[in-house]
């Protein structure tokens, strides 16, 4: 187990420090948890989540059909209409994306938001790596808003019988819901004040851009509808979202050829698949399947059992802030796997309701991946688009919105469910 760590923890402060090679780290560190035998060949397909993989895949090329449409165009012309400065456009359009996440899952709303921000940012000429950012951390945020925003808000639906309701009202009080969009409403006035120099007018303008086509924007709608629909399935195929996403990739290229005749109009949108991104996240996959076998995070959730002692505030405390930590270097999904039961154990020794344990592991293993560009697959997207669009995200960058995003997103909610359900 120790040296399936110090691998880990060299393997990040790599991917931190050589930005540009983040993919090619993290695949070769997988291979080396693979040849070692930290991850046993039998490991290796169930630690990849082809889910995930695939819904980039499909959501990437048909939100290129999306682009070509010119609806992101004028979807950012109707906005900047509606603001009257570069700062609100940042804050509304971060907001805008937080609403989507709270019912798709993360990834595909940077996918799905992400070509907005560009147009508005292209349109004002001003810089979209901290518009990006953002975005993909107020997804993020959301993800914990909803029983099918994000997975881990699905596991822990399905392992304390949770309804989607329950979510908003559970055991006679508010629940999670509230909690988030509390911290959203905080967090939205950090995000206002971290854009505070960015007081450009934006220039109004009577033009609207033309839709070309409207097909490509009536096939993302239904990516929308299908992935909340699926949501609701119980015991369905976990590649279900990236079916779903490659499928009408696929309706969208056939369509494009009956309508063009022309092979270019199949194998651009082909073309935008970001194969850089595929390949870190695949990596990821890998080495945290890895120390998930060598029994990292297993050794994890019993030192934060053991630091959390007898008392039911600090044993909270240490679950949610530790949470943080922890998701903002591991998935969160094998990490909120593991500790559903450790959680449950020790509510049971203590004679008390988890609910509060509960909510308090979710709304700190959410939002814990916002601290690092490289800890929610949502923030590796985001950093994706920008640099297939010649925009390098050094740390920086992130840490400066990400870091004080998190904070006030965890602190009200922190503060919320130890007044509601301490």
């Amino acid at each position: 187990m120790l040296w399936a760590m110090i691998l880990f923890a060299i393997t990040y402060v790599l991917m931190l420090v050589f930005g540009k090679f983040r993919t090619y780290i993290a695949l070769g560190s997988a291979l080396i948890f693979i040849v070692s035998g930290m991850l046993p060949f039998d490991q290796i397909l169930p630690s990849i989540d082809f889910n995930v993989l695939l819904m980039i895949a499909g959501t990437m090329g048909l939100v290129k059909l999306f682009i070509d449409s010119k609806m992101p165009a004028l979807l950012a012309d109707m906005i900047m209409s509606k603001v009257p400065n570069v700062q609100i456009a940042a804050v509304a359009l971060s907001l805008f994306a937080g609403i989507i996440s709270a019912f798709v899952d993360n990834v595909a709303t940077v996918l799905m938001v992400a070509p907005i921000g560009l147009a508005i940012c292209k349109k004002l000429k001003t810089n979209p790596v901290p518009f990006i950012i953002a975005i993909a951390v107020s997804s993020n945020l959301q993800g914990a808003a909803t029983l099918v925003g994000d997975t881990t808000a699905i596991m822990l639906g399905s392992y304390a019988n949770m309804s989607f309701l329950d979510f908003f009202w559970y055991q006679g009080r508010l629940g999670i819901f509230f909690a988030v969009e509390l911290g959203a409403v905080v967090s939205a006035s950090i995000l206002a004040w971290l854009f505070r120099r960015e007081k450009g007018a934006v220039e109004k303008s009577n033009e609207r851009t033309v839709v070309t086509d409207y097909v490509p924007t009536v096939l993302l709608l239904l990516s929308i509808l299908l992935l909340i629909t699926a949501s609701f399935i119980p015991n369905k195929p976990e590649i279900t979202n990236g079916l779903i996403c490659v499928t009408l990739l696929a309706v969208g290229l056939v369509y494009t050829w009956f309508k063009s005749r022309a092979l270019a109009s199949v194998i651009d949108p082909l073309k935008t698949i970001d194969f850089e991104t595929i390949g870190l996240l695949l990596g990821l996959f890998l080495m945290i399947g890895g120390i998930t076998h060598m029994g990292v995070i297993d050794a994890a959730a019993g030192l934060l059992a053991q630091l959390g002692g007898g008392n039911v505030f600090w044993l909270y405390t240490v679950i949610v802030w530790a949470s943080v930590l922890i998701s903002a270097f591991i998935d969160n999904i094998p990490y909120v796997a593991t500790m559903l039961p450790v959680v449950t154990g020790l509510a049971g020794a203590l004679g008390i309701d988890p609910t509060l344990l509960y909510f308090g592991l979710l709304s700190g293993a959410t939002l814990g991946g916002n601290c690092t560009p490289i800890g929610a697959s949502a923030n590796i997207t985001g950093i994706g688009i920008l640099r297939k669009e010649g925009y390098t995200v050094k740390n920086k960058d992130f840490f400066r919105i990400g870091i004080p995003f998190t904070l006030a997103a965890i602190l009200p909610a922190y503060l919320y469910f130890w007044f509601i359900f301490g």
